[in-house]
C-alpha cells in the first residue's frame, strides 16, 4: 500500500468485513465438480504417454459426440506443463475423430498436436489455439458439396495465438475474432469475420458475411471475390483492400495446396487447376496500422536501428 500507485485508491469497501454470522461463507468451502473425470481426453491420454515421455510419434482414432467438449485440452495442458511454449515437434501426436464435436474442440492445443475431425463441430472450435494443427471435413463418402454447407459454428479461433486450421466447408459468425497468430483456411464465413484480429493469416475461399475486418488492426486476409462484391461487406475503417502482389500469390497458393492435402477440398482442387486465372480473383485485406508497423520494422533492420523503438514510434504516429 506504500506504493505511489496506491495513493489514490480507496479499497475500504472492497476489504470491508460484513457483519454476518460465521455460518455465512466468505471463502470457498465446497469444491466444484466440473466433470473433468468424464472428459474424452482420458480415453487417449495413456496412448499418448510415449509422445509425452520421449517424443515417440503416436496416432489415435476415436469416435466423438457433441457432449464431448474441449477435446484435446487436457492433453495439450500436459504438453505445455512438460515442454513449455515450444511444445513438441509438429505431428508428434495425431488424433483423428469421427462424429459431431462439442464446443471448444481443440481449445488451447499447443504445437505437436494434430487433430483431424471427420464430421462437424460446434462453437469455439480452436479457441485459443497455441500452435497445434486442426482440420475438419465431412465424413468420407458424404454426398453433398461441402463448400455449400456449414461444418463448424460461431467464434472459431477466438483468441488464437498460433497454429494452423483447415476447414472444408463454411463456418458461422465471428470467425477468427481476436486471432493474433494462427493461420486459417476456410470455405466461407458469416458476419464479422476477422473482427478485432491483431495478427495471423486468414484465407477465405468462399462467401463472406457483413462487417468483415471490423476492428482488425493486424494480420492479413486473402478473400476470394470473383463477383467483385466483397467491397460491400468489408468494414474499411481500419483496413485497405488491394490486389495481391507476387509474394502474396505464392503464399496463398502454398496455403491452398495445404488445404487440399489436409481436407481433400474440391474447392482447392478447382482453384489449383486454373491457378493463374483464379489467383486474380483474390483480394488482400491489409490493416493500415499493421502496414506502417511492418514498414517501420523493415527500415529499422536495414538501417541497423532498434526495431522495438521504431515500432513504438510508428505505433504512436
Amino acid at each position: 500500500m506504500a506504493h505511489w500507485k496506491a495513493s489514490g485508491l480507496d479499497l475500504s469497501t472492497v476489504l470491508a468485513r460484513p457483519d454476518v454470522p460465521e455460518s455465512v461463507g466468505r471463502r470457498q468451502t465446497v469444491l466444484q465438480d466440473h466433470g473433468l473425470d468424464k472428459a474424452l481426453d482420458h480415453q487417449f491420454l495413456d496412448e499418448c504417454a510415449p509422445a509425452l515421455d520421449d517424443g515417440t510419434r503416436v496416432a489415435v482414432d476415436l469416435p466423438i459426440s457433441n457432449v464431448d467438449r474441449t477435446v484435446g485440452t487436457l492433453l495439450g495442458s500436459e504438453i505445455s506443463r512438460r515442454y513449455g511454449a515450444a511444445g513438441l515437434p509438429d505431428d508428434t501426436i495425431q488424433l483423428t475423430f469421427h462424429g459431431s464435436a462439442g464446443q471448444s474442440f481443440g481449445a488451447f492445443v499447443p504445437r505437436g498436436m494434430t487433430m483431424r475431425l471427420y464430421g462437424d463441430a460446434n462453437d469455439y472450435f480452436g479457441k485459443g489455439l497455441s500452435g497445434g494443427r486442426l482440420a475438419v471435413r465431412p465424413p468420407e463418402g458424404s454426398p453433398f458439396a461441402a463448400e455449400e454447407h456449414i461444418i463448424a459454428g460461431n467464434v472459431i479461433l477466438y483468441g488464437a495465438t498460433g497454429g494452423e486450421v483447415f476447414i472444408r466447408g463454411q463456418v458461422g459468425e465471428r470467425f477468427c475474432v481476436r486471432n493474433s497468430g494462427a493461420t486459417a483456411v476456410v470455405e466461407g464465413v458469416g458476419d464479422h469475420g476477422c473482427e478485432y484480429m491483431t495478427g495471423g493469416l486468414v484465407v477465405v475461399l468462399g462467401p463472406t458475411g457483413r462487417n468483415f475486418a471490423a476492428g482488425m488492426s493486424g494480420g492479413i486476409a486473402y478473400v476470394y471475390d470473383p463477383g467483385r462484391t466483397f467491397g460491400q461487406r468489408v468494414n474499411l475503417e481500419l483496413v485497405d483492400v488491394e490486389p495481391l502482389d507476387r509474394d502474396d500469390s505464392a503464399q496463398l497458393r502454398a496455403l491452398v495446396e495445404c488445404h487440399r492435402l489436409e481436407t481433400d477440398s474440391a474447392v482447392a482442387d478447382r482453384l489449383l487447376e486454373d491457378w493463374d486465372l483464379e489467383v486474380r480473383e483474390f483480394v488482400k485485406v491489409f490493416p493500415r496500422d499493421y502496414r506502417r508497423i511492418l514498414e517501420a520494422t523493415r527500415l529499422a533492420e536495414a538501417e541497423g536501428r532498434s526495431v522495438e523503438e521504431a515500432v513504438m514510434e510508428a505505433a504512436h504516429g
